[in-house]
């Protein structure tokens, strides 16, 4: 297990704790403190509890090196996981657009004030927990980690939308106690909208699609300057897990031997794997130039 999947794990385990605490704390204080909102907040940090239970899963079996049933490795189990956490968004934004509305059309209490001072503190503590783990996601180059970063940072929004609502419900007085449900109801369209985000880049990774214009430029730049290298053609760039895989033509002098060709082949992919620590492997196809 390299130190990717390593520091990707420990990541999950923060939101895995962080999202349990969290959830018993908001539950604990929307029924006490007569707020659905923060009831609403503490399904879907529950449900967070066991997606982040889902990319930790992923994240070890994606890590399991090649096989002679996995050439590739397996690491699309990744997208195929994150998947799975946008369900879990998905489910938890309809249970909270659905339970809002059956509050908003039931009388009830005003919530107590204390909850304003619970819903800060989570907003701090979530949009910290999604600046984390959104960093590790970026620096691991982990699909189901940043979809889990996404979940920290939907909560967060959530925690806000019920601190709003709640506001307006005690500083406004009678009439506006469904101001926190109204809260919670917007929030749940918010939810769907970063499931969408989350779900789009894993579909592209799932189909390979054309993604990595970036580095692409990167390797065409290294290869042509390892010695032999006359120009590049195609180049291929696909994602499994944190890792990539490389397809890459190169063109040199058609007069050479095919030991020379096959060694000139060998130093660009050493100097690709020297340079992009997070790339796999690197098929070269030699063409000659026949113009040299």
């Amino acid at each position: 297990m390299n130190q990717n999947t390593n520091e990707a794990i420990k990541a999950s385990w923060l939101s895995i704790i962080g999202n349990a605490l969290l959830a018993i704390a908001k539950f604990i204080t929307g029924v006490f403190g007569n707020s659905y909102a923060l009831i609403a907040d503490a399904i879907e940090s529950t449900t967070d509890v066991f997606s982040s239970f889902l990319v930790l899963l992923g994240l070890k079996y994606s890590s399991r090196p090649p096989d002679k049933n996995h050439p590739y490795g397996h690491g699309k189990a990744e997208p195929l996981i994150t998947f799975a956490v946008v369900g879990f968004l998905v489910v938890s934004a309809t249970v909270i657009a659905y339970e809002s509305i059956q509050h908003i059309q039931t009388p009830h209490k005003v919530p107590e004030p204390y909850t304003l001072i619970v819903l800060g503190a989570i907003v701090i503590i979530k949009e910290y927990f999604y600046r984390k783990v959104s960093k590790k996601g970026d620096e691991t180059n982990s699909t189901s980690l940043k979809a889990d970063a996404w979940h920290h940072r939907s909560d967060a929004i959530t925690s806000l939308m019920a601190f709003i609502g709640i506001s307006i419900a005690l500083f406004m007085g009678k009439g506006y106690e469904t101001a926190d449900d109204w809260a919670a109801l917007f929030a749940s369209g918010f939810i769907l909208y970063n499931a969408y985000l989350i779900l789009r880049p894993a579909l592209g990774e799932v189909m390979d699609e054309h993604m990595y214009d970036d580095m692409i430029y990167d390797i065409r730049k290294i290869s042509s300057q390892v010695p032999g290298v006359l120009d590049t053609e195609k180049c291929y760039v696909r994602k499994t897990g944190m890792i990539f895989h490389v397809d890459l033509h190169i063109t040199v002098n058609a007069e050479i031997s095919v030991k020379e060709g096959h060694d000139i082949a060998h130093n660009v992919k050493n100097e690709l794997l020297a340079h992009f620590p997070e790339i796999f492997d690197v098929l070269i196809h030699v063409e000659p130039d026949e113009f040299y």
